[in-house]
């Protein structure tokens, strides 16, 4: 009798993001024998995506930014119905809604779930009222987790700090690690700056102080180029409407890029990758631009800092402060070409020691074995 297939689900609040941040994590999951489940939201630019890793993916429908307690209340309903058809050996969460909605409904039906808290979003950067009612969520949702995932210290600290979760549950990881031979260095290119901001374009990213940063450098450097690749999520709290983004596009302060499934190209025309972000888990854009050796200019919050050591591989900046970023994005500007080559290495370096997918990978299936999942 052939034994029952040891399911892994992964669920996030868009299918982009397993597709783009978890692959290696699938591979490694499959290699493993596990038969990884993807629970997310369809979107028909990924889709695709899913018959070449050879997985199922279980379209569950997820309000991203909805503060609907009813639509909420169903979403929980939804996935302890989905996770008591797949029956998981463990529910693997990435994003703020399944992180606490998947985890709720996997401890119910004692199932082992492991969130990893990417980044606190809107509800942390703001505090007040959204906050405690979030704090309060995210406490009952992790309260039977064995192991919580953080990606950078700060935010472990603040979970600890508020009581949200205990010490001993926590463990860091080095954000959704890096593939380092995907992303393999690139030559910096010649000519004026290039300034990459890779992003959705959200006001918590700080790209309006990136847009109000190249109008100021703009007149000193008419010949650098300031430009934003990433989604535009007008239905967020937060988000840049799309006439907004147009009047920069006209006024020439930026150029938009549009969305890729495959960042790698802007990245090597790049000369620096930029995020002015309010916080951060541990972001994405930066380590694939230092992985590509391109010097880094990010806000001095919890989660860039990680990633930029001031002086090193690039400069960190006040947020929220138009002119603080112009000062660095001119700093680096004004840096012979070899200069800026040594900061690239060094990102590169930095990468190589602390960010490697390969310790994230073995994290995850740590746990597994832990539970005594292992299929082997």
């Amino acid at each position: 009798m052939a034994a029952a297939p040891r399911n892994v689900v992964l669920t996030a609040n868009g299918l982009w993001n397993i597709v783009n941040f978890r692959a290696g994590l699938i591979r490694a999951l499959k290699e493993a024998g596990y038969k990884p489940v993807v629970v997310a939201p369809a979107e028909a630019a990924v889709q695709g995506r899913m018959a070449e890793f050879g997985i199922e993916h279980v379209e569950l429908g997820i309000d991203r930014s909805g503060l609907n307690p009813v639509a909420d209340f169903q979403l929980y309903r939804s996935y302890r119905k989905l996770f008591s058809q797949i029956r998981p050996v463990a529910v693997l969460g990435f994003t703020i809604k399944p992180n606490i909605y998947g985890s709720l409904a996997a401890s119910g039906l004692g199932i082992p779930a492991f969130p990893n808290v990417s980044g606190l979003g809107t509800a942390f950067i703001r505090g007040g009222l959204l906050q405690m009612l979030v704090s309060r969520l995210y406490r009952r949702a992790f309260s039977k987790c064995g192991t919580i995932f953080f990606q950078n210290p700060d935010d472990r600290r603040l979970f600890v700090d508020l009581g949200i979760v205990r010490p001993q549950q926590t463990k860091l990881l080095p954000g959704s690690g890096i593939d380092l031979e995907r992303f393999a260095p690139a030559p910096q290119p010649d000519g004026p700056p290039v300034f990459l901001l890779i992003s959705r374009l959200l006001g918590d990213k700080g790209v309006r102080e990136y847009v109000a940063a190249a109008r100021q450098l703009r007149r000193q450097m008419p010949q650098a180029r300031f430009q934003l690749l990433g989604p535009i999520d007008e239905g967020n709290r937060t988000g840049i409407q799309r006439a907004e983004l147009d009047g920069w596009i006209a006024d020439g302060v930026v150029e938009y890029l549009g969305t890729t499934d495959d960042v790698r190209p802007q990245i090597a025309a790049a000369s620096a990758v930029v995020l002015p972000s309010y916080r951060e888990g541990l972001p994405r854009s930066l380590l694939e631009g230092a992985a590509m050796g391109r010097p880094l200019i990010a806000t001095d919050v919890p989660g860039c800092r990680e990633v930029v050591a001031d002086g090193i591989n690039g400069y960190l900046c006040a947020p929220r402060d138009p002119g603080s970023l112009a000062q660095a994005m001119g700093k680096l500007a004004e840096l012979p070409q070899s200069e800026r080559r040594a900061m690239g290495e060094a990102s590169r370096q930095l990468v190589q020691e602390r960010f490697s997918e390969a310790v994230v990978i073995r994290a995850y299936l740590d746990e597994l074995a832990r539970l005594g999942a292992s299929p082997s």
